[in-house]
């Protein structure tokens, strides 16, 4: 008897392709670049009564408020009696400190005392638009510091005109390093930013489809019910709500549109904010900045927007405002508009006038008193 055992064999199929060859198999090359950069921000100190500060020990400093560049925190330490015991107090010492946790945070660094004669004659140390040799500097914790020691000698600062007023100004620029790797795909498809906002202000522009008039002040402004009520919690309310206590048949049995009394607000300041609902974006800025009086900023365009947007429960646009107004605030103008922003529960805006009133608080004083 054999002992052999076989195999049955598969039925016979169809013949296999031929493999693919290496260049049938190639893909569409890629790449990728590195970049290295640095991420600026800038911070400007202002040490007020030098003299009252003078005198409070070698080692022990004056602290900025912190600021963000690059995602980390730093602040500007100032040293009126120096840093190192060494020196005896014959120079003020200033540093750039990391004020938030970070490890081998690489930046370079800008301090600038600032000339207070007009001559533009400031004490610059830069570490931007030069060629180190071990590259940007390399602080390895929170605390780590860079700076001078002997930035300037005591006797010559309090005679020089860097100190007027017995105030300094120190203008500190931080530039982070980062890498980034930029990938192009070889087929990619750019998409472009949403323009929805051009075509409903076209829709606006246009009056197709209006289905209702809105009468502010004698003058008449056509619009959509639906694109007024999914802004406006406020348009919403006044144009369905009436609608559902019995109003609509009346007005379906008429071929005129639906008109709405609007009394109270100015038709330069609700064409403005029709321009944002339909569009998202403000009025120009020549049209913000203008006021009828020629005076308060009450007055202006941009104040009246706001009190718009509050009024009509338009967020974004109450926002937008705000940002607009916190641009100019001064020494002038910081009471008043924070008497603005307390009217319309502007909380962003009435937080910033506080702030610059405490840090500039001898002249806003002044400035109320002329």
């Amino acid at each position: 008897m054999d002992d052999d055992v076989g195999e049955a064999s598969p039925p016979p199929g169809p013949a296999a392709a031929p493999a693919p060859s290496s260049r049938d198999m190639a893909a569409s090359p890629t790449s990728s670049r590195s970049v290295t950069e640095t991420v600026n921000g800038s911070h400007r100190f202002v040490i007020q009564g030098y003299s009252l500060a003078k005198g409070m020990g070698v080692g022990k400093h004056i602290a900025s408020e912190t600021f963000t560049v690059g995602g980390y925190q730093w602040a500007i330490y100032f040293y009126p009696d120096g840093k190192n015991p060494e020196d005896n107090s014959a120079y003020v010492s200033v540093f750039i400190a990391l004020a938030s946790e970070g490890t081998d945070v690489r930046a370079l660094f800008e301090l600038t005392l600032q000339d207070q004669s007009g001559k533009g004659k400031h004490k610059v140390h830069s570490h931007f638009d030069r060629s180190l040799e071990s590259g940007p500097y390399t602080l390895k914790y929170r605390g780590s510091m860079w700076g001078y020691k002997r930035f300037f000698r005591r006797t010559a600062l309090e005679t020089s005109d860097f100190l007027k007023d017995d105030c300094l100004k120190i203008n500190c620029t931080v530039g982070v390093v980062v890498s980034t790797i930029d990938y192009s795909r070889p087929h990619s498809i750019q998409v472009p930013d949403s323009d929805i906002g051009y075509h409903f202000g076209s829709l606006l522009d246009s009056n197709e489809g209006v289905d209702v008039i809105l009468n502010v002040g004698g003058e008449r402004f056509h619009a959509h019910k639906l694109v007024l009520a999914a802004r406006s919690s406020v348009f919403r309310s006044k144009l369905f709500d009436d609608e559902l206590d019995g109003e609509k048949n009346e007005v379906d049995q008429s071929e005129d549109l639906k008109e709405i009394v609007i009394d109270d607000i100015e038709p330069k300041v609700f064409k403005a904010m029709l321009h944002f609902i339909y569009r998202d974006s403000l009025v120009d800025d020549c049209e913000l900045d203008a006021s009828s009086s020629g005076g308060s900023i009450f007055d202006t365009l941009a104040a009246k927007l706001l009190a718009a947007a509050d009024k009509y429960d338009l967020a974004r646009l109450k926002l937008l405002c705000e940002s607009y107004l916190c641009k100019g605030i001064s020494v002038v103008s910081v009471a008043s508009t924070l008497a603005l922003a307390d009217s319309h529960h502007a909380m962003e805006l009435k937080t910033v006038c506080l702030k610059f009133a405490a840090e500039n608080l001898s002249d806003t004083l002044m400035s109320l008193q002329l």
